[in-house]
């Protein structure tokens, strides 16, 4: 009698097995896809090609430099003089690099700061600005003053993605989001095959602001800068978004792709180029 309640058993699971199959070989597909929707869980294999993931992705001869540096909390004053100071004397030389942007964190890694830079030559300019820098008095000055300001610090150069709009600066007053994600190897260009598309559901607000890829410090690292008036005004923009056809099948896509990601709210500095 028991032979026979196992053989039951054995026949019921393979029938569900079966049923299984059947229903994912048959899923209707998703809009605007011929994959299932078990696709928008699973990673999908990237073809080897013979083109670097960066030039499939940027189309640009230009670097940007992010500086992120965590200051002391009792020496932001003095710190955000000694940048500014910096700032100028570099644009005072012809190096082919100006300041983007220039932030001090307000909500997320407290007494932090960021600077945006861009080298316009490829990494060319930068070995020349480099080699120029390591000999002028006055910056080497400043740069030990500044060592004595801060916790710790870290650099990355970076491409800008060729879907993303252009960098504007924006005039008046207004917070920056800089949203950092680190995926897994191998994904970037399917991020930025999703989203390229995604990026068309917030073009029409002027709150993009800049779409980044490591290069060289943090791999597999892409930061989102975004531009808001107010906390207020992210809030109903980040809200609308959802509310548009597309946009959550773009996430569903690219959420897989994530190993960790993290948000902070930015303020421009006095010296900023962008306000």
């Amino acid at each position: 009698m028991a032979a026979v309640w196992a053989n039951m058993r054995n026949v019921n699971y393979k029938c569900q097995f079966s049923s299984l199959t059947r229903l994912l070989s048959t899923s209707s597909p998703a809009k605007d896809s011929n994959e299932s929707w078990l696709s928008k869980l699973l990673v999908r294999r990237i073809e080897p090609t013979k083109e670097s993931h960066s030039r499939l992705l940027s189309d640009k001869e230009i670097i940007y430099e992010l500086q992120t540096h965590n200051v002391r909390p009792d020496c932001l004053k003095e710190y955000i003089k000694n940048c500014s100071q910096s700032s100028q004397l570099i644009h005072s030389l012809d190096l082919n690099v100006e300041l983007v942007g220039s932030w001090s964190v307000q909500v997320g890694d407290l007494d932090q700061a960021l600077h945006l830079w861009r080298y316009r030559g490829g990494y060319g300019s930068i070995d020349k600005a480099k080699k120029q820098l390591s000999q002028n008095e006055d910056f080497i000055s400043l740069q030990l003053e500044r060592g004595k300001l801060l916790r710790s610090r870290h650099l990355q150069f970076l491409l800008a993605f060729s879907y993303w709009p252009s960098i504007v600066s924006r005039p008046g007053n207004n917070i920056y989001e800089i949203r950092s994600y680190s995926l897994k190897p191998g994904t970037m260009i399917e991020w930025g095959n999703n989203w390229a598309r995604a990026i068309n559901y917030r073009r029409n607000n002027d709150e993009p602001f800049a779409g980044l890829f490591s290069q060289i410090g943090r791999l597999y690292n892409v930061h989102h800068i975004w531009c808001y008036k107010d906390l207020h005004s992210r809030k109903e923009t980040r809200e609308s978004a959802w509310r548009s056809p597309g946009w959550d099948e773009c996430v569903a896509y690219t959420v897989p792709l994530i190993r960790e990601m993290h948000s902070r709210i930015l303020e421009p500095t006095t010296f900023s180029p962008t306000q």
